[in-house]
Parts: C-alpha cells; structure tokens; sequence
C-alpha cells in the first residue's frame, strides 16, 4: 500500500475538487466545503461528543491537550465507528493531497468546543518554521454547530501560508488582525486550511450558543503524529476498518 492506492481505494479523486477550491487553497491557505456531513451523520457526531464527554469528564482531551474554557476530546479515531469517516472522507483527503502533494498521514483527530466566554486564541500556524517550499501539514475543521460571529468560530488569514512564520510577524497575535476572515457557516460544513495559514478560534461572546468541532489534522508522512496512532490502536478499531485506513492512520504493517 502507498498513498495514491489508498487514496484510490477510498475514492479521493482530485476531481472531487472544483477549480475554486483548488485556487482558494492555493492562493488563500483554505477552502470551505458545505454540506460534507448529512443531517443524520451529523446527528451521531453530536451525540457520540456528548457521550464522551460525560464519560471522560475531567480526563477529556487528555491524550493530546486540554484547555481551559473548551471541552475538549482527543483520540476519536479510537472512540466510535461514527468518526471512521472524518479522517477517511474522499473530499477531504483529495483536499489534504492537493495541499500536502505527497504522501501524508492522520497526525490526530480531536475535537474541542469552546464555551460561552472562553475560547480566544491567539493567531498561530501549525508549523513551527518559515514557509522553506513545501507544506508540511493539513488540516480540516468539521462543524458540528454552525458557526458565527458570535459563538467563537475560526479565523483565518488568507495568503499566510506562504510567508513567515506567525511569532516572527506579529506583534500581537490576540489581537484581531485587520486581513482575517471568519469561518461564518452551517453545520455540516468542512472548512480545509493549509496549517501554514494562521489561525485560530475567536471569543464565544453569546451567552448558551455551543460551537463544537472536530479537527482533522494530517501530516507529511516523514513527520512524527501529535498523537502516535499505533501506540493508541484498538484492536476494535483495527478490525473494523479498511487497510487503506490503516495506511492513513499509518497503523498498517510495514
């Protein structure tokens, strides 16, 4: 198995993509995919998030990062058949190839809701160095409440993917920043952003609007995973799924 047989086997076509997502990742760092996830998929997302959360209570998120003001979950690949798609989905990972443009894994699959007053972060990329030519990593925001202004949704700058790294160039990264643009849109929505791209979720201003979220983040193969699949793999998890899922989660044997 390689990348382009495990992208076949899963249909991630580079058709899949329209000539405007494509200019929007190249040219901006991202491209929003709406309706990716249909009404009853989007259903068992929510309600599996619910669960865990009751279930992991203070120890949520832990495996990766918790954060104060946020619920958080981490590991998802491991927690339900019903996140077997985010990771595995067609669209996105033809969107992760474009952006990537060689062969890639999951580095992790966690989700993080930020509650009413919390949830500001500064500007960051996900890749600690300047842009040297290639992108390292890939990520993909799925909404599982729509996303506005008010309840703390991402912001993205365009066109930053290809510039210096974020602590090099701001002066104050809480602050708004005066080219960023806001993830404004319905859940089901898959928004994809080159990781190079600064970002971050704003401040949850209402007073009881949730914004939960799961994020799919993918890594050039030479990488290191934020979270080491294969030390996390669940037998269950390994039987359930397909060898090109395994291969994307790099969890098949070498």
């Amino acid at each position: 198995m390689d990348i382009t047989a495990a992208l076949s086997a899963l249909g991630a076509d580079d058709n899949l993509l329209t000539k405007q997502h494509k200019a929007d990742l190249d040219n901006k760092g991202f491209a929003v995919f709406p309706g990716l996830i249909d009404d009853e998929w989007l259903e068992s997302l929510r309600t599996r998030f619910e669960e865990l959360c009751e279930k992991e209570g203070a120890h949520a998120g832990i495996e990766v990062h918790q954060e104060a003001g946020t619920r958080r979950l981490s590991d998802l690949c491991n927690k339900g058949p019903a996140f077997d798609l985010v990771y595995t989905h067609p669209t996105v990972l033809a969107a992760i190839h474009h952006v990537i443009g060689r062969d890639f894994k999951l580095s992790s699959l966690n989700a993080r809701d930020a509650l009413p007053g919390e949830g500001l972060q500064g500007l960051h990329a996900d890749w600690g160095a300047d842009y040297d030519g290639q992108f390292h990593v890939c990520n993909s925001v799925w909404l599982l409440d729509d996303f506005s202004a008010e309840n703390g949704c991402t912001r993205l700058v365009p066109g930053t993917h290809k510039g210096p790294n974020q602590k090099n160039a701001l002066e104050d990264p809480m602050a708004p920043h005066p080219e960023q643009e806001l993830v404004v849109a319905p859940a089901g929505t898959v928004a994809v952003f080159n990781s190079h791209t600064w970002h971050g979720g704003t401040l949850n201003k209402s007073k009881d609007l949730q914004r939960r979220a799961m994020h799919g983040y993918f890594t050039a193969r030479e990488h290191g995973q934020q979270l080491n699949q294969r030390e996390y793999l669940r037998y269950e998890t390994w039987k359930r799924i397909s060898p090109a899922a395994r291969y994307i989660l790099n969890v098949d044997v070498d």
